[in-house]
Formats: structure tokens, C-alpha cells, sequence
């Protein structure tokens, strides 16, 4: 049986990375591009390069998406809608999921499968075993292009609400791009002190793979059960010592002349969760201040 061909729109290195696993596979590939010299490698290695929009959706079933948010879906579909009937559009690109929901609206109206999704790895791991990709949305114009789906990364479907990949794409990169801020933040710190990127990273790397075993030595899973259930511990740390820590962080940012606005939100959660009465609970109680956010002066 022959691979079903494939629509892509958008080739930046993450929609070029998407074309390459597809054609591996076999696909028939239709690509278009705002900047049609971004084709050219993708081209030569066999996809079809469209004229229009509306020629590209017209090539094939699956249309998938991998645009700069969904503001760009709407520009560059917006002359093509009546090609969309009947087919699935496969949103990969980044935005809210109210916006991800408005668009699966759009989509229905004109006769479209709508599935939002997200890629959870960089373009270079496309394709490859580290790949996954969170879906949710039509769940029939997901099923009917799973296999295709599937050589972009291991599909992970979490449902009909087309927001809710979209919720957990960005909780996963709220996770990344903190963690990036920290490390870069750390860097300036110790380098304020005339340590190198170079001696700190490796230290700071291996406390980062530490970290699991240090929040959650009966596993994750049993953590993730605890603070389901309201239950927050703090026989390890209390909200109180981490609040502590939390200051001294600011504090030494405030001393090295280093700017400390990534610490001090770090000790506003702290603070709130200690100012709410819950000084002698574990950690995990900033999920609840998380939750409400503070009054704007």
C-alpha cells in the first residue's frame, strides 16, 4: 500500500526537518512557502513545490501546518478556504489554546477536520525515536492520518478539546524555558565571581539530572498522586527553608549586581505560600499559589 501524500505548509528548520522524515517514509510531499527559496532543499530531495496555497491544500488530505502561530494559518489560508472541505488541518504551530480552539471553529466552517498539535522536540530530532507530539481535536482526522502523523514523532492524542495539546505543549515549554532562564541567570551569577560557562555548566548540568531523584525519591508518580490529593509534605523542606533560600538567591543576584527579577518571582511564590499559612508544607504548595494569581497593584 502507498504512503498517502502529504500537504506542509511553513518551511521553517522545523516544517523542512517534518518534510524530510515524510519523504523518508515515502510520502508524496506538497510544500509551499511564503519565501519559496526555503524550498529548495526540500525540493531536491523529491517534495512538490506549489504555486499557491490553495494548490497545495488541493494536492492531498492531510494538510499540516508548522507556521509561526495561528495568526499566520488564518493570513495564509485565508484566499484557499474553499479548498478545505473535506480535508484535515494539522495545526503544529505555537499559540494559546483559546486562540487554538477559535481556529478549530474556523476550520469547521469550512468543512475542515481540525487537530491542533505540538512538537516536543527540536527540528534536528524530528523523525527519531526521541520524537513525540501531542494531538487533540478530531479525533477521526487524527485516526485517519495517524500513520503519517506518526513519522514525525510518537503520537500522544489527549482528546477532543482542540486547546488541550496546545495547554500541555506550552506547560512543557513553561518547564523549558524556566529551566533555560535558570541555568542562564546561574551562569551570570558565578561569572560575576570570574567562574567560567565552562567550569559551571557541567556542575549545574548534573544537579539538573539530580533532580527528580531529589523531589521525588519514591518516584514521580507517587509525588504527582500527592499533589493531586492536596497532600504537600515538608518532613524533607518546608515552604519556609525554601523561602529562605528563595531570599538568599535575591539577595546575592542584589550584591553581585546581577539583575534579580527571575529570583524575586521565584520568593514571590514563596512568600505567598508562607503568607497563606502554609509555611510548614512542602514545596509542591506553590502549585496553589500558582493557581490564583496575585492582585496587580
Amino acid at each position: 500500500m502507498s504512503a498517502s501524500p502529504v500537504t506542509l505548509i511553513g518551511l521553517g528548520p522545523m516544517g523542512q526537518a517534518m518534510v524530510h522524515s515524510l519523504l523518508r517514509a515515502g510520502h508524496p510531499v506538497t510544500v509551499w512557502n511564503r519565501t519559496a527559496q526555503r524550498a529548495e532543499g526540500v525540493v531536491a530531495a523529491g517534495a512538490q513545490l506549489a504555486a499557491t496555497p490553495a494548490e497545495a491544500v488541493s494536492a492531498g488530505d492531510l494538510i499540516i501546518l508548522s507556521l509561526t502561530d495561528y495568526q499566520a494559518m488564518w493570513d495564509v489560508l485565508g484566499d484557499a478556504t474553499a479548498s478545505l472541505a473535506g480535508r484535515t488541518l494539522v495545526n503544529l504551530s505555537s499559540d494559546t489554546p483559546d486562540r487554538t480552539r477559535e481556529a478549530s471553529q474556523w476550520a469547521a466552517a469550512h468543512g475542515a477536520a481540525f487537530v491542533a498539535g505540538g512538537v516536543m522536540v527540536p527540528a534536528p530530532l524530528v523523525g527519531t525515536e526521541f520524537a513525540h507530539v501531542y494531538y487533540s481535536g478530531d479525533q477521526r482526522g487524527f485516526d485517519a492520518h495517524r500513520d503519517a502523523l506518526a513519522r514525525i514523532g510518537e503520537p500522544r492524542f489527549l482528546g477532543a478539546d482542540p486547546g488541550r495539546a496546545q495547554l500541555v505543549y506550552q506547560a512543557n515549554l513553561d518547564i523549558f524555558l524556566t529551566t533555560l532562564a535558570g541555568f542562564a541567570h546561574a551562569t551570570a551569577l558565578v561569572g560575576s565571581a570570574g567562574i567560567t560557562a565552562e567550569t559551571f555548566l557541567p556542575e549545574a548540568v548534573h544537579l539538573f539530572r539530580a533532580i527528580p531523584d531529589l523531589i521525588a525519591p519514591d518516584g514521580i508518580a507517587a509525588l504527582g498522586g500527592r499533589i493531586d490529593a492536596g497532600d504537600h509534605p515538608g518532613e524533607g523542606s518546608t515552604t519556609t527553608m525554601m523561602g529562605a533560600t528563595a531570599e538568599h538567591i535575591v539577595a546575592t543576584a542584589e550584591s553581585a549586581g546581577i539583575d534579580a527579577e527571575l529570583p524575586r518571582a521565584v520568593q514571590a511564590l514563596y512568600r505567598r505560600a508562607i503568607d497563606d499559612g502554609h509555611g510548614s508544607d512542602g514545596w509542591t504548595r506553590t502549585i496553589d499559589v500558582a493557581r490564583t494569581p496575585a492582585a496587580r497593584a
